[in-house]
């Protein structure tokens, strides 16, 4: 496959205008992320159907030219799996894509999965095997072999050979707003900014800590995630899981007393000891009337087993009834949503609750709502 490796901003510059203009690009990212919190882009791919771009960023200061290609709504941008890149684009360069479409969603949508892979989903359209040895290159490393850059180049290659095909099943199947709606809801969640002091309420064991200690918890991970994002370094860098829970939950009152617990990690305390004493110590003089209120615990809830099961069975034949296979529309997470705002337990918001937002919403909200109050 022919492919041109643009090192320089200007040929940036007159690639991005001539792929403007073309209806549909595939694009992809290589990136290295084994010691950071936020991946280090290496490499751009982009595929307009007449030329194929290798973007080197280590050597182009301004991608804007790119950026602006992401955001202009007349082109559509396909991605497979783009949680990710997501990430990518709004680390390195502030950029949230509009009219972009996950092929691995719509994948889910035909029916094969939640999480189809690219090499799977090329070898069921196109019978090849794709050779996926340089999967653990070093994107950051200069310069790139021939072989690296022709690994880089197929992910969008043959991503485009079959964008029709799968645009056409995807109409076909009536699919097609929803699937464009889900691409969107994924962009939506990845640009939302983290609250930190809200983090607390994706812990699965805080259901287990009293107001005091809940608040704990919830300033050590909020304090976790500041000192991440400052230093760019993975959250169990800085202290990990079952340290922060065992401080919230004894609520030691020395650095001393810290090393002393099971499930503490010893180099938490030597190097982070004095800092989450610190946040303790603060959360520890705050008044009865700023603690957050004690979490509930789903399971545990009356008749949740029984309203659990009802609840996927009705929406596994509503699903039937819209051609969805039951996992496409709702897992455990989804219904977990549901069930925790429709007994308004742990500050659940209706607007968090993805079974009543978009095409889910528009499909089923109605539906499952009356079911809810017939139970």
């Amino acid at each position: 496959m022919l492919f041109s490796y643009i090192s320089d901003e200007n040929e940036l510059v007159q690639y991005c205008q001539q792929a403007s203009s073309k209806d549909l690009v595939c694009i992809d990212t290589e990136f290295v992320r084994t010691r950071t919190l936020f991946p280090n882009l290496g490499l751009l791919q982009i595929y307009d159907g007449e030329q194929l771009a290798l973007i080197d960023p280590q050597t182009i200061a301004d991608l804007s030219p790119f950026w602006q290609l992401l955001q202009n709504p007349d082109v559509l941008k396909v991605i497979h799996s783009c949680s990710e890149d997501l990430e990518v684009f709004l680390r390195a360069g502030q950029c949230r894509p509009v009219n972009m479409l996950d092929s691995q969603i719509a994948m889910a949508f035909l029916g094969h999965g939640l999480s189809m892979g690219y090499a799977a989903m090329i070898k069921h359209y196109l019978g090849l095997e794709l050779d996926k040895s340089e999967s653990r290159t070093d994107w950051l490393k200069r310069p790139l072999s021939q072989r690296q850059l022709e690994y880089a180049a197929a992910d969008v290659y043959h991503l485009y050979q079959i964008c029709d095909r799968v645009i056409d099943e995807i109409n076909e199947a009536g699919f097609y707003q929803a699937l464009m709606m889900e691409s969107e809801w994924q962009v939506e969640k990845k640009f939302s900014p983290i609250e930190p002091l809200k983090l607390y309420l994706d812990n699965k064991s805080a259901w287990k800590l009293q107001p005091r200690n809940l608040a704990i918890l919830q300033h050590l991970l909020a304090w976790r995630y500041e000192q991440a994002v400052r230093r760019n370094l993975p959250l169990t860098f800085v202290a990990k899981d079952a340290t922060l829970f065992t401080l919230a939950y004894k609520n030691p009152k020395s650095v001393g007393a810290m090393a002393n617990f099971e499930g503490i990690d010893i180099l938490d305390i030597r190097h982070k000891g004095k800092a989450m004493l610190n946040v303790m110590r603060k959360v520890n003089e705050l008044p009865d009337d700023q603690l957050p209120k004690q979490m509930s615990r789903l399971d545990s809830y009356p008749n949740y087993k029984n309203t659990f099961k009802a609840v996927k069975q009705k929406l596994t034949e509503l699903a039937a009834q819209n051609k969805l296979d039951i996992a496409v529309v709702a897992g455990k997470r989804q219904i977990h949503q549901l069930l925790t705002w429709h007994w308004q337990l742990n500050e659940q918001s209706e607007q968090s609750v993805e079974l009543l937002q978009g095409w889910r919403g528009e499909l089923f909200a109605q539906p499952i709502r009356d079911f809810l109050q017939s139970l």
